[in-house]
Parts: structure tokens; C-alpha cells; sequence
């Protein structure tokens, strides 16, 4: 069999066919991680990324291929999470920004698809590594760009993409030492394999599984609001749209558009994206939104929700209270919170650990973490709560920095700043370092600067066999993770902890503290508290409630 072009619906089929393979692959791609802690997670940053897009081209009719182009292109940039999601994202943006004006697709076409997602993904890191997603898709696109000089059969050239795909994976581990110590390829290399088996089997004509579209509540917007909101709620339906553009549609109409939003309601999201435009905003008549987004165009993917029948009975109350308060009070009732110069988003998870956060100034708090990611969509939501000039974003975790890096880029009407900080301990001592009469550059030079010198550890247990950095570890074991490597292991909680730091002090450290998770106990925590001062009578010691779930504790010595 011999095909040599590709049309829209073939397309279509086999991007959701990609989808479909990596959902029930995400297990695996998730057990892959380096570290063996219990919260893997590519696999399911890159499904919940895909499904973002999924969710846009699942409503278009018949769809072009440059309409399919930019519902995955939008889709994926607004619904990614982690740096594997983050980075898919930008591959599908690069891929269908160079094919979306062709009416089918053939090996040229993909071929040049290829070389511009990798262009678009490696410019999108900061510091690309090899040995990762990068290099597998570079290798496909090496791989296209030498196939199109010998073939136009599709067949054949999809066959021999995949099969070198599959040996540059291989390959991942002699270019990362830490793959191949602990026994792995690369997760998010293996997660875009099987996109790309999952589109090519469809293309072939097999049969896929079915995909579902059905996502999990928070992924809309994946703030806890009943744990951290920060201010009542003034109005009761949640409303999401995507405006297809038809009239014209720039950059005066846009901010005309979002002032408009604001007379009727807050938490205003707009994002463009070539003739494409999502829009989220709280009102309490939709309509109006509605109606007016329509003198633009028309609308897809539509959704309301009333924000009241979902929180629970206090926020309902104190929402009620405010709203009666507000019309009995003669002066002019505010829509928002007064604008200031700087305001702090950061990412959390547990409730010790945002009341440590809110108490230090944090105005919004995205729920999330190491269990779960949240996207560059969660963070423009924020980014629409929060009503200052300059917002300071914490990130708190490796894995979501990018995120916020392109929460960053679709921001226009504020100051975005976002401080890299790579665990709760780095984001506490950043927030705790700001000083409010410096400028934007000088507190972020300062803050990462702080943040720096903080040591930090983890506490967690081990879900499989593995050897790291000459360490033998079972599954079960309690780890004790340091900011790079494992750094002590053990049978016992208590143990490995103080032997975490153990390793972290050192003749400079004053302070030790711990914040204790939700399987650990008051007593237990002040137990370990004790040892800790016994051992080291000259610094300070001092315990926290963290909440979070998976890791018993997490730690910082300055």
C-alpha cells in the first residue's frame, strides 16, 4: 500500500487516535521516572496537555486542517503542565504553524512540520538538555528530512520515523548517566513515541480505543477555591467560551472587549491565538457576555457553572453576606481589590503550607505540586486574580516553571515575574526576602539570590528497585531526597530524616526547619524536633504543619 498525501478528517483521526495511545500509556511513562518517589508524573502532564487540545478539536464539524491546526496549537498551550507538557505543547505549535495553511498533508509538508517543532521547542528552553523529549523529536525530524529526498510514500516514511525514534530512545540513557543508572529511558521521550505509534496506527487504519474526553473537575481551573480563596464571591457563574473570530478582531478590540468583561464580572481571561480567542470570566449574567462575544464571531466549546451550588456551605454564606453588605453600603461597591504595586502567586499544596504562604502575603494560591501540576491556563486565572501591577509567581517545583515562564509570554496588561523556585523551602525564603520599596529587578535579584542558599530535602518513600548515585534502593524504602540526588536511605521515617540532615548541615547552618506532612503526627514531628536540637544545640530548630500529602516531610537548613 502506498499513500502519499494526507486530507483534514485523516488528520483529525489520527491526532485523536495519538491521544488515545498515550492515555493508556501514561502509567508506564509515569513509572519511568528517574527518582522512584510516588509521584511520577510526565505521563500525565503530557495526556492532560493532549486532552486540552483534544477537548477544542472535539467540536468542530468537518474541520480544515488549518482549524484543526489551531485548536491544537491553542489547546495544548493553555492546557500544558510540567516541562514534558510544556514542551509538547510548543513541538504541536511549531508543527501546525507550518502546516496549517496547506490543504493536505504529504512527506514535504511533514517533514517541514518537524524541523519547526523542534526549532520551536528547543527556543522554548531555556537551557535544552539532551537525552530527553528534545532529542527524540530531533531525531524524527533528522530522520523526515533524510526520507524525503528517497520517498512520497507515507507509509513507508512513518514506519521509518517511528523505528529510529524508537532507537534514539533507546540511546537516552548513555546521553543522561542518571537514565542509566536507575534502568530508564527517557519518560518524555517514550510519552511522544507513543503519540506519534498511536497517530501512525491510525493512519494505517487499525482500530483504536476510544478516547475519553471527560477530565477531572480542577482541570478547568485547578484553584481549590474553597481552601484558598481570597476574596467572596461576588459573581456566581464560572463562564468559559472560545470566540472562532470572523470580524475584525485586534489589538484595540481585545482591550475593549476585556473593559467591557470588567463591568460585568472579574476573573477575566482572554487569550488570543490567531482567530481563536478563550475567554473566562465570573458574572452573574452570562448572557451579556455571551452576546457580546457573538458581535465578533461565533462560539464553541461553551460553559457555565454556578459557583455557588459548588463550594461549600461557608463560602455560600460569606459570599451571601458580602453581596448584602455591599448593597446596603452607600458608597460605591468595588469590583476588586484596590491595585497595588506587587502581588504573589504561588503554587501549593496542603493546607499547612498555604496558611504559611498566605500569612507572609501571598495573595492567590494554585493548588497543586508534585501530585499535580497545574497549567499555563491555571496560572493566566490567577494572573486575572490578582490586581497589581507586577505579580511575583513561586512556583515551588521544577516541573512547573515552564508553565509559568508561558503564563508569562500571554500576559500583556501586567508585570509577570516569575522566581524559579524549585521546592516550598526556596519559594518561603523568596517571599520572606521582598522588600516592597525596590523595584521588580532588584527584589527578583535579591529573592533568587535568598533563595539560593537555602539547602532543601524531601522525605518520601520508594515505589520500585533502583540504583542511584551507589545507592541500592527497594521498594518501600523511605528516601531522603536532597536538592540534586538521594541522600540517605533507610527503613524508617524518623532515621532517614535525620540523616537527610544530617547530610544538609554544615559549620555555616542556623536554622533547621521542618514541615511536617498528613500521615505524620504533632508528636512525632516534635520528637524528631528534639533529636535535632540535642544534636546540634546551636541552631535553631523550628516545626511547621505542611499538610501535603506523599512526602512525611519537607525540610530546609540556612
Amino acid at each position: 500500500m502506498i499513500v502519499k498525501t494526507i486530507d483534514a478528517k485523516t488528520f483529525q483521526k489520527m491526532f485523536l487516535a495519538g491521544a488515545a495511545s498515550i492515555e493508556a500509556k501514561k502509567e508506564y511513562i509515569n513509572e519511568l521516572n528517574v527518582f522512584p518517589v510516588p509521584d511520577g508524573d510526565t505521563g500525565t502532564n503530557m495526556t492532560l496537555t493532549i486532552m486540552s487540545a483534544v477537548k477544542e478539536i472535539s467540536s468542530l464539524n468537518n474541520p480544515s486542517i488549518e482549524e484543526l491546526s489551531k485548536a491544537i496549537s491553542g489547546g495544548s498551550l493553555r492546557g500544558a503542565r510540567g516541562n514534558s507538557g510544556v514542551i509538547l505543547s510548543q513541538l504541536f505549535r511549531g508543527f501546525t504553524k507550518e502546516i496549517k495553511d496547506c490543504m493536505e498533508l504529504n512527506v514535504t509538508v511533514i517533514t517541514n512540520g518537524l524541523m519547526k517543532a523542534v526549532e520551536t521547542a528547543y527556543r522554548a528552553v531555556m537551557k535544552p538538555k539532551e537525552g530527553t523529549i528534545l532529542t527524540v523529536a530531533r531525531g524524527a525530524a533528522e530522520k523526515a528530512a533524510q526520507l524525503a529526498l528517497e520517498t512520497d510514500d507515507l507509509v513507508y516514511f512513518g514506519e521509518e520515523i517511528i523505528a529510529h525514534m524508537e532507537e534514539v530512545l533507546e540511546m537516552t540513557p548513555e546521553l543522561l548517566p542518571v537514565l542509566k543508572e536507575a534502568g530508564v529511558v527517557d519518560s518524555g521521550g517514550q510519552g511522544l513515541l507513543e503519540i506519534v505509534k498511536g497517530a501512525y496506527n491510525a493512519f494505517l487504519g487499525k482500530e483504536i480505543v476510544p478516547i475519553s474526553i471527560k477530565t477531572d473537575e480542577t482541570l478547568s481551573s485547578g484553584i481549590n477555591l474553597d481552601r484558598v480563596a481570597l476574596e467572596d464571591i461576588k459573581f456566581g457563574y464560572c463562564t468559559e467560551f472560545i470566540i472562532m473570530v470572523e470580524k475584525e478582531y485586534n489589538d484595540n478590540t481585545e482591550i475593549d472587549f476585556k473593559k467591557y468583561l470588567e463591568s460585568i464580572g472579574d476573573s477575566i481571561v482572554v487569550v488570543s491565538d490567531d482567530d481563536i480567542v478563550k475567554v473566562h470570566v465570573h458574572t452573574n449574567d452570562p448572557g451579556l457576555a455571551i452576546q457580546r462575544a457573538l458581535t465578533y464571531g461565533s462560539l464553541t466549546n461553551m460553559k457555565i457553572d454556578n459557583m455557588r451550588e459548588e463550594h461549600n456551605e461557608k463560602v455560600i454564606k460569606d459570599a451571601a453576606k458580602a453581596a448584602a453588605e455591599a448593597s446596603t453600603s452607600k458608597e460605591k461597591p468595588m469590583e476588586q481589590k484596590p491595585r497595588k504595586k506587587a502581588g504573589f502567586i504561588a503554587v501549593s499544596m496542603g493546607e499547612g503550607l498555604g496558611e504559611i504562604f498566605t500569612g507572609l502575603g501571598v495573595d492567590y494560591l494554585i493548588e497543586g505540586g508534585q501530585t499535580m501540576n497545574p497549567s499555563t491556563e491555571d496560572m493566566l486565572n490567577a494572573i486575572s486574580e490578582v490586581n497589581a501591577d507586577t505579580i511575583f509567581i513561586l512556583p515551588n517545583n521544577s516541573n512547573i516553571i515552564l508553565a509559568a515562564e508561558q503564563a508569562k509570554q500571554l500576559t500583556e496588561d501586567k508585570n509577570i515575574v516569575v522566581i524559579p523556585s524549585k521546592n516550598v523551602p526556596q519559594g518561603i525564603s523568596a517571599v520572606i526576602n521582598f522588600v516592597y520599596d525596590k523595584s521588580p529587578k532588584e527584589n527578583a535579584e535579591r529573592m533568587i539570590g535568598e533563595m539560593k542558599k537555602v539547602k532543601s530535602g524531601q522525605v518520601t518513600y520508594a515505589v520500585r528497585d533502583t540504583s542511584i548515585d551507589g545507592k541500592e534502593i527497594k521498594q518501600g524504602n523511605i528516601m531522603g531526597l536532597g536538592d540534586k540526588t538521594i541522600l540517605s536511605v533507610g527503613d524508617d521515617v524518623r532515621g532517614t530524616t535525620i540523616s537527610l540532615v544530617e547530610n544538609l548541615v554544615d559549620d555555616e547552618s542556623e536554622l533547621i526547619s521542618l514541615y511536617y506532612g498528613e500521615e505524620i503526627t504533632d508528636e512525632d514531628a516534635n520528637d524528631i524536633a528534639d533529636e535535632l536540637m540535642n544534636s546540634y544545640p546551636d541552631l535553631d530548630v523550628e516545626v511547621h504543619y505542611g499538610g501535603q500529602p506523599i512526602y512525611y516531610y519537607l525540610l530546609s537548613v540556612e
